[in-house]
């Protein structure tokens, strides 16, 4: 599991900076949360085959199986995190500074730092 803070910047070049959470499992389950404190804006979760999406502000809520749309940017982070790599053309890069994913076509961006190094879950 990694906390820490991020900037998210929409297609439409609106940047909103707030927390994230990320907690990942070595069967592939994994869960991401961007808050603006103190809502929550993106929570997404796989697991298995199945993804599913909740923006709580706009409430909408989407879900299918198999690999998650390229316009849910925030449910690729914790793949590649975990060594994956992101979809094509798409921009990842990580170092002691913080990391960033950016999916160049549609200029939508998330970039932070973590608090600490990754810790196990309870």
């Amino acid at each position: 599991m990694r906390e820490g803070q991020a900037v998210w910047r929409l297609p439409d070049s609106t940047e909103l900076a707030g927390e994230v959470l990320v907690a990942t499992r070595p069967d592939g389950r994994a869960f991401v949360q961007f808050t603006k404190t103190p809502f929550p804006m993106f929570v997404g979760q796989e697991l298995g085959n199945r993804w599913e999406v909740q923006l709580p502000a706009k409430h909408k809520r989407y879900a299918g199986y198999g690999q998650p749309p390229e316009r849910l940017l925030w449910l690729y982070l914790p793949r590649v995190l975990s060594g994956k790599p992101p979809p094509p053309k798409w921009v990842w890069r990580e170092d002691a500074r913080g990391w960033r994913l950016e999916n160049p076509g549609n200029r939508e961006a998330v970039e932070g730092y973590f608090n600490a190094p990754p810790r196990a879950s309870p």
